[in-house]
């Protein structure tokens, strides 16, 4: 066997050289896939869990009959008289939230925001002017008092026209501007939204402020006082147990 030149040797060195740092790249290149070919899995078995915790959350709710929900005895059924503005009497199919507001009227009782959401039905058409249409399913009093003006199957001009279609709302009277309620009505609300969640196959987390819905200052002193807020959630979380 001949020796090889110089030039030779280099040029074997070299090719060898190269041979190994494309098996080096080829490596990197190979494990790069196989970390992101674990990555998508991961991901996609996430995906497809969310997926089907939605699905199940979904069809596993057993059907509610909301025509069928009697109402306690602590509960006074007065329902508002049907009319375009406070009662449309517009079917709901289910409910999926509950939705807690306050009346924004400092010092006035249930049965004054009763007789203002029924009075609606008085206003007049005319031109050009811009009718109110307002209204809730419960409105609990200072003294906790609790009157129920609209049928649990049917929807409420309280919240939003999308979240109306689905939603229960409840109004709470407040003695004055900072929207905190009484202990009378802070009680008569956890026991009020505690038995409609269990009512609807609802949790504590479907019970939302209309805050949360639309941005509105509403119920005022939840939305400011943000402890105060899940502190409710948690009270409501317990009388369900």
């Amino acid at each position: 066997m001949r020796n090889r030149t110089t030039e030779e040797r280099d040029e074997l060195e070299m090719r060898r050289k190269a041979r190994l740092r494309r098996q080096k790249k080829q490596r990197k290149l190979k494990r790069k896939r196989q970390m992101l070919a674990v990555l998508f899995v991961f991901l996609l078995a996430a995906v497809i869990g969310g997926l089907l915790w939605l699905l199940t959350s979904i069809f596993n709710r057993r059907y509610i009959d909301l025509s069928a929900i009697e109402a306690p005895s602590w509960v006074q059924q007065d329902f508002f008289d049907r009319n375009p503005y406070s009662r449309p009497g517009t079917k709901m199919a289910k409910v999926n939230e509950i939705v807690i507001h306050y009346v924004a009227n400092p010092g006035t009782t249930a049965k004054n925001n009763w007789n203002y959401f029924n009075n609606l039905k008085d206003q007049k058409e005319e031109s050009g002017s811009k009718n109110i249409s307002a209204s809730s399913h419960f409105i609990i009093g200072l003294d906790g008092e609790i009157l129920q003006g609209i049928p649990i199957d049917e929807i409420a001009y309280a919240t939003s026209k999308e979240k109306n279609m689905n939603t229960v709302s409840i109004e709470c009277c407040h003695p004055d501007e900072t929207g905190k309620f009484t202990e009378e009505t802070y009680d008569s609300l956890v026991e009020l939204t505690a038995w409609l969640c269990h009512s609807l196959d609802l949790t504590s987390k479907d019970v939302i402020r209309h805050y949360d819905a639309t941005g509105k200052d509403c119920p005022r002193y939840f939305v400011a006082h943000e402890d105060e807020w899940k502190q409710f959630k948690k009270d409501v979380k317990k009388a369900l147990k």
